[in-house]
Formats: structure tokens, C-alpha cells, sequence
């Protein structure tokens, strides 16, 4: 009886329409996640070399907290979509149920929608680095201003940002088609390595 209820289990898991929802929404949430940094990297940008204020310095920071649930939101989603496509499985002698277990070899994204999520992470990959750059070159007016601990709150910022886009890096690269792994690798190795930048000029 159990052999049987798993393997209804399986055919419910087959057929809904979950799997593409999620993969609409995973992109839906990347292109979200391009409209905030393109807001983190103006408010960067806007800040003075000299004679900033506060409230510029402040915006910095809301942008950046902002942009963080956003990111792990997509992660989850992500995750959400890994897990739908897992493998239902029972001991057929037994009938006993054994638990979901990944189809090897497969990930359940399409080369469509592979592409699709790529090249949407591509048209916003410039604009991470570009952010993470002027960072970089904003600490000595951060350091000027009146009130101290502007750059504390941005170390705080950059740790907390690296650490939720590389949750996501990761689920990405796990679910995209074997083809498109380099390149999905790449972005995240030229991520990475701004991040790494800013975070040493804050340390």
C-alpha cells in the first residue's frame, strides 16, 4: 500500500505545475535583485568625493540592507525549485518509504531557462562590480565625515551582502545545465573577487 501511495506521491510531484512557477519566479526574482543593486550602485555613485553627508552615507546603507533579503528570497527560491525536482523513492521488497533522493545527472532547469537566468545575471554582473569598486574609492569621504563609524557600517554591510550572494551563487551554479556551469562559475569567480576587493579596503 505504501509502494503504491509513493508512487501517486511521484506522479503528483510529476505533473504540477509548481516546477515551472518556480523557475518564473527565480527569474522574476533576479531581475528584482538587478533593480536593487542598479539603486545601491546610484546611491554609491551619488555620494561626494568630499563633503557628503549623513543622510547620503545613510542611503548607502538602506539600499544595501535592502538588497539583502531580496537576494536570500531568491535563494530559497531556487533551493524551492531543486527540491521538486528530487526522485521519490521506496524499497520495493519492503515497501517501505526510503525519502526523496536527487535525479543524478539532472538539475531540471532547461537550456531555456539555463540562458534565461544567465543572461539576466549577466546584464547586472557589471553593475555589482561597479558598486563594489566605488565602494572602494568612497571610504576616504566616509572617513571624513563628522559622525565616525560610516565605514564600520559598511564592513558590516559588505560581510553581510558577500555572505547572502554567496548562497545564491552557489544554488545557481548547482542548478544550471552542465553547459552553462563555466560560465555561471565565471560570474561568480569575478564577483567574488570585487567583494573580496572592497572587503580588504574595510577591514
Amino acid at each position: 500500500m505504501k509502494f503504491f501511495l509513493a508512487l501517486a506521491a511521484l506522479a503528483l510531484v510529476a505533473a504540477s505545475p509548481v516546477e515551472k512557477r518556480t523557475v518564473a519566479q527565480v527569474e522574476a526574482d533576479l531581475r528584482n535583485i538587478a533593480t536593487q543593486v542598479t539603486t545601491l550602485d546610484n546611491s554609491i555613485n551619488a555620494f561626494p568625493n568630499t563633503g557628503g553627508s549623513l543622510v547620503q552615507a545613510l542611503a548607502i546603507h538602506t539600499s544595501s540592507a535592502n538588497l539583502v533579503p531580496v537576494v536570500n528570497s531568491a535563494t530559497t527560491d531556487v533551493q524551492v525549485h531543486f527540491i521538486f525536482n528530487l526522485l521519490l523513492l521506496t524499497d520495493t521488497e519492503t515497501d517501505d518509504y526510503i525519502g526523496f533522493f536527487p535525479l543524478q545527472g539532472t538539475t531540471g532547469v532547461t537550456e531555456a531557462d539555463g540562458q534565461a537566468i544567465l543572461a539576466i545575471v549577466n546584464g547586472f554582473e557589471p553593475t555589482i562590480i561597479d558598486a563594489l569598486n566605488a565602494i572602494i574609492t568612497k571610504k576616504p569621504a566616509f572617513d571624513a565625515l563628522p559622525l565616525g563609524g560610516v565605514s564600520a557600517l559598511v564592513k558590516q554591510d559588505l560581510a553581510q551582502l558577500s555572505a547572502a550572494t554567496a548562497a545564491l551563487e552557489t544554488a545557481l551554479i548547482n542548478e544550471a545545465p552542465a553547459d552553462l556551469k563555466a560560465q555561471a562559475t565565471s560570474i561568480q569567480t569575478a564577483v567574488n573577487a570585487a567583494f573580496a576587493k572592497a572587503q580588504a579596503a574595510y577591514a
